[in-house]
C-alpha cells in the first residue's frame, strides 16, 4: 500500500514521541540522531507535540560550550491511554498516563464457555469502566483504548476475523465494543502488542531484529525486523504457533495436526502432564493457570514429574524456536506472556539447551534468548501504544482537514 505524505508525517510524529517517552528528558539533537530525521523535521514535530500538550519543555542541558540545548519530556498528565488484553481465560485492562506508567488495573475472569462475543464484550466494558473510575480521570483525557484479541484481526475494520480457540469468524468486535465504550478504539492481537512492548521498553529495545514468543493459552511470535514491527501483507505475520512441529500430531483448534501450540501452549502443557502422570496432583483439569503454577512450584521443589514436564515442553519449544533462529537470524528471542513468566528461569534454561541442539551454529551465536523483563502485562502495554498511535493519526487527519478547508470569507454571512 502506497503511503501518503500524511502517513509518513504521522509515523514520524509517533516515532519522535516514542523516543521522548523512552528517553525523557531529551534534546531535539538527540531525537534527530535517534530517529534519523533531520533536525528541522524534528523541531517541527516537537513543536506539534508541544501544541498538543503531549510533551513539555523542561529547561536546558549543561553545555561545555556553545548554545545550551533545550530539553523536552513527555507530559505524563497530558492524556490517558487504556490497554485491553483479551485472553482465552481472562480480560485484563490497564490505564496508563502518557509516560505509560500504570495508574489502574482491573481483571475479569472468563470461565469455560464464556467466549461468545457478547460475553467477552461485557467483560471488557466492565473492566474499562473500572480502571477509569479507579484512576479518577475525566473521559476527555482518555485518548483511546487499544484492544488485543487472540487470532487474526483486521485493524482497519475492527473485525476479529478468526480466533481458532473460540471458533470466532468475522466478529465485528470494535462495533460491538462501541455500543458500551465511548472512547476511540483500536484493534490488534497479542503478538503485535507484545512485540511493541518489548521494542519500546523491554528486551528488544535498541535491537534491529527480534522475535517475541508469546506463550499463553495460544502461542505465536511477534516479529521486529529492521527496527520496526513486522505485520505482513494482511497483518497476519507471526502465526508460528500454527506451524507444524509433529507430523500427524495432536489435533489443533485450527483444524490441523501437530501445531507448535498443541505442545507448548497452556492446554498442551496440561496434556504433556496428563500423558506422563494422569493422576498427578499437579494437574487441575479445568484450570490452566493453576496447573502451570503448580508445575512451577513443583520444579522449585524438585518434583520429578514437574521437572520432566517442563523439560519435555522446553524440548518442543526449543525445536520450534530453533526454526525461528535459523529463518530470521534475530538478535534476541524473548519469551513473553503468562506461561513464560510463571515457569520462569527453569523453562529458560531448558529452552536454551534445546535450541542449541537444533539451531545452526552461526545464527545461534548471534542470538540471545531471554525472559521478558517487562514487570507489567506486556499485552496491555503494547495495546496502549496502539491507542497512542491512533490518537496521533487522528490529530494528523484533523490538521489536514483544517489545511484543506477553504477559509471563510470575511464578508460572508454567518451560517
Amino acid at each position: 500500500m502506497k503511503r501518503t505524505s500524511r502517513d509518513i508525517r504521522t509515523a514520524n510524529r509517533y516515532e519522535v514521541l516514542r523516543q521522548i517517552i523512552a528517553e525523557s528528558p531529551t534534546s531535539r539533537q538527540e531525537l534527530a540522531a535517534a530517529t534519523g530525521l533531520s533536525l528541522a523535521t524534528v523541531a517541527t514535530l516537537v513543536g506539534e507535540l508541544l501544541d498538543l500538550g503531549m510533551i513539555t519543555e523542561v529547561g536546558f542541558e549543561d553545555s561545555a560550550g556553545g548554545r545550551p540545548r533545550g530539553l523536552v519530556a513527555v507530559n505524563a498528565s497530558g492524556g490517558a491511554l487504556i490497554g485491553v488484553d483479551i485472553a482465552e481465560t481472562y480480560v485484563h485492562v490497564e490505564l496508563f498516563d502518557l509516560a505509560l506508567n500504570v495508574l489502574a488495573r482491573a481483571e475479569e475472569d472468563m470461565r469455560p464457555g464464556e467466549s461468545r462475543p457478547e460475553q467477552v464484550v461485557g467483560h471488557v466494558a466492565a473492566a474499562v469502566g473500572s480502571v477509569v473510575a479507579q484512576a479518577g480521570v475525566e473521559g476527555a483525557r482518555v485518548l483511546g483504548v487499544g484492544v488485543s484479541v487472540p487470532g487474526q484481526v483486521d485493524r482497519d475494520t475492527g473485525v476479529a476475523e478468526y480466533a481458532p480457540n473460540w471458533d470466532w469468524h468475522d466478529v465485528p468486535l470494535l462495533d460491538l465494543l462501541t455500543e458500551h465504550i465511548a472512547y476511540p478504539l483500536h484493534l490488534d492481537n497479542p503478538l503485535r502488542a507484545c512485540a511493541v512492548a518489548e521494542l519500546w521498553f523491554g528486551a528488544a529495545r535498541g535491537r534491529g531484529d527480534a522475535v517475541v514468543v508469546n506463550l499463553g493459552t495460544g502461542v505465536g511470535a511477534g516479529l521486529v525486523l529492521g527496527g520496526g514491527l513486522h505485520r505482513g501483507v494482511s497483518n497476519s505475520a507471526g502465526e508460528w504457533g500454527h506451524t507444524t512441529l509433529v507430523l500427524d500430531g495432536r489435533l489443533c483448534h485450527c483444524g490441523n495436526h501437530g501445531c507448535v501450540e498443541t505442545y507448548v501452549g497452556a492446554p498442551g502443557i496440561m496434556l504433556n502432564l496428563r500423558e506422563l502422570s494422569p493422576g498427578s496432583t499437579l494437574l487441575h483439569p479445568e484450570d490452566q493457570t493453576a496447573t502451570v503454577r503448580a508445575l512451577a512450584h513443583g520444579v522449585a521443589a524438585d518434583d520429578p514429574v514437574a521437572v520432566k514436564v517442563v523439560r519435555d515442553t522446553a524440548r518442543y519449544l526449543g525445536a520450534g524456536i530453533a526454526d525461528l533462529v535459523n529463518l530470521l537470524n534475530p538478535e534476541v528471542v524473548v519469551l513473553s506472556s503468562w506461561v513464560a513468566a510463571t515457569l520462569g528461569e527453569p523453562l529458560l534454561v531448558e529452552v536454551r539447551e534445546a535450541v542449541a541442539r537444533h539451531a545452526l551454529g552461526r545464527p545461534l551465536a548471534a542470538t540471545e534468548i531471554v525472559l521478558s523483563p517487562i514487570p507489567t502485562d506486556p499485552v496491555c502495554l503494547g495495546a496502549a501504544t496502539f491507542a497512542l498511535e491512533g490518537a496521533l493519526r487522528s490529530v494528523g487527519q484533523r490538521a489536514a482537514a483544517r489545511r484543506t478547508t477553504p477559509a471563510r470569507s470575511r464578508t460572508a454571512p454567518p451560517s
